[in-house]
């Protein structure tokens, strides 16, 4: 390893000489100036890995010489040093983005512990979180084997997301392979559970909060005393959520956060028309025909979101004043921004926000987008960055000036497809690559949730004989024609509809304003 080289300015440097030895000894190499002026000089002579800076000194102040150090080299990091205590001065010196912040008097342990958190910091961070994951691994390894519900599952999924988003961080890649492993066991032990339990979850008491029940448990005892924004994501994972929460922080403090199970299939006709309208689409079907749209009609399938959720409100018993949004675009989700606050009449807004799906299917359609969203953690950095920038945001920011409390929640996930199946159907057949529903469908049982009685689980039939398929783990349907060229256009695009934990395990926030 190279010898780091430290600059050290002081006016009274020649009282340090102990702390000088004492980092001498420990292989570093410092060299030392007893002004700023001289400090500056010698960084335009040498180059530092770091510089330990007095901030009382006479002539060029440690502040005015920490403003020119960052405006020469800016990433060049700089530790003040300072007998005062004075708020202000800390306040401007961490404006200038410092690393770390020291008080005189200081003794040479603090200054090694403060070399190593900031030039050290990842290497160490990377040994620790490697070492954490090899003993928390045989843990997973075991849950995998013994969890046998859905909290178990919801648990253990979230847990695999936090070692995910740690070990994404660090140089350790043989160790994120290992967890990828675990995620695709995890998924496969997942289908066996839901292939088992899922028809029963709809018994009494049964099962998890799902797509059908999410507003009336969940959303409706958070809608008493205070105006709400229920904002839905639509295609938002979990681990998306957690990427930009952070992004929240500032306006809004987490209060709730529960994952809740998407329903099957895990798609938008099928799972958001259930949230709005708290039925199942069998009994949509039945009960609002004139709204409801199965595979095969034509005509889009989410039109009357605001309808389902009009007659749900009556028939909880909600008067409310609410309002109800759909946003599509940049130019619709703006003018909502630039019109907010006249949502502060109503006790509910609901807005319906459509850029992480719009987002999916540009992955599988544009090559750029298939650059920048090539993994998982890609997929992250985008949404997160898209949030950032988004109208979406500034909505958000305008709700907490408005005091509305903010339910942040999705309708189902999506996956990452890598693997091929085969599916032969007639010409009725669905078109989604997750799941197919449809007569006399030909497809590898061992890759598939098979749901031949549709009624079982609450969906409606095309025919007397339509079934559903869903698809497990990673895998995609395609049709044995133009095999080749279809399996190239669709693996490592992101789908839903089908079985894993990505697409049904999603979540459900309730934050109040900062």
């Amino acid at each position: 390893m190279n010898t780091i080289t430290i600059l050290w300015v002081d006016d009274e440097i020649d009282m340090l000489k102990p702390h000088i030895l004492f980092l001498e000894d420990k292989k570093y190499k410092v060299v030392t100036c007893k002004s700023g002026q001289d400090a500056l000089e010698a960084l335009d002579e040498n180059q530092f890995d770091i510089v330990f800076l007095d901030e009382n000194m006479p002539g060029l102040s440690g502040l005015d010489t920490l403003n020119e150090i960052k405006s020469r080299e800016p990433a060049l990091p700089v530790v003040m040093i300072t007998r005062s205590e004075e708020e202000t001065i800390m306040e401007e010196a961490i404006g200038s983005k410092i690393a770390d912040y020291l008080i005189k008097p200081v003794n040479p342990n603090q200054i090694l512990l403060s070399l190593k958190k900031t030039l050290e910091h990842s290497r160490l961070i990377s040994e620790k979180t490697t070492s954490n994951y090899q003993q928390e691994f045989r843990k997973i390894s075991m849950d995998l084997s013994m969890v046998n519900s859905y909290e178990e599952w919801a648990d253990l999924y979230r847990k695999l997301i936090s070692w995910e988003l740690r070990l994404e961080e660090i140089e350790d890649s043989g160790m994120f392979e290992i967890l990828e492993s675990q995620k695709i066991e995890a998924n496969n032990q997942f289908g066996k559970f839901v292939d088992r339990h899922y028809p029963d979850w709809f018994g009494k008491g049964e099962g998890p909060v799902m797509s059908h029940t999410l507003f009336r448990e969940w959303v409706k005892p958070e809608l008493e005393g205070q105006q709400t924004l229920l904002v839905v994501i639509d295609n938002l994972r979990y681990d998306q959520w957690v990427s930009f929460e952070d992004v929240l922080s500032p306006f809004y403090k987490k209060v709730k956060e529960q994952p809740y199970y998407s329903i099957l299939p895990t798609a938008t006709q099928y799972a958001r028309n259930a949230i709005f309208s708290g039925l199942m689409p069998l009994d949509m079907e039945k009960k609002y025909p004139q709204w409801w749209k199965n595979d095969t009609d034509e005509g889009g399938k989410n039109l009357f979101e605001d309808k389902f959720l009009e007659a749900q409100l009556k028939r909880l018993g909600l008067n409310l004043e609410w309002e109800y949004f759909k946003i599509s675009s940049l130019k619709q989700g703006k003018q909502l921004a630039q019109n907010f606050n006249s949502q502060k009449k109503n006790d509910l807004t609901v807005i319906v926000y459509n850029f992480v799906d719009m987002l999916s299917h540009a992955k599988t359609e544009m090559d750029v987008i298939k650059e920048l969203a090539s993994n998982d953690k890609a997929y992250r950095s985008l949404t997160q960055s898209w949030f950032k920038n988004s109208p979406l945001l500034e909505i958000i920011q305008k709700a907490r000036s408005l005091g509305m409390k903010l339910i942040i929640t999705t309708d189902h996930g999506t996956i990452n497809v890598k693997q091929p199946s085969k599916v032969i159907g007639d010409r009725e057949t669905s078109l989604n690559l997750r799941y197919k529903t449809g007569r006399s469908l030909s497809y590898e049982a061992k890759d598939v949730l098979e749901a031949k009685d549709p009624k079982k689980i609450f969906l409606p039939s095309l025919t007397m004989s339509s079934s559903f398929i869903f698809a497990r783990n990673d895998l995609f349907f395609a049709y044995p024609n133009n095999y080749n060229h279809y399996v190239s256009y669709y693996r490592n695009t992101y789908q839903h509809g089908g079985v894993s934990l990505e697409e049904m395990i999603i979540p459900f926030v309730v934050l109040m304003p900062r």
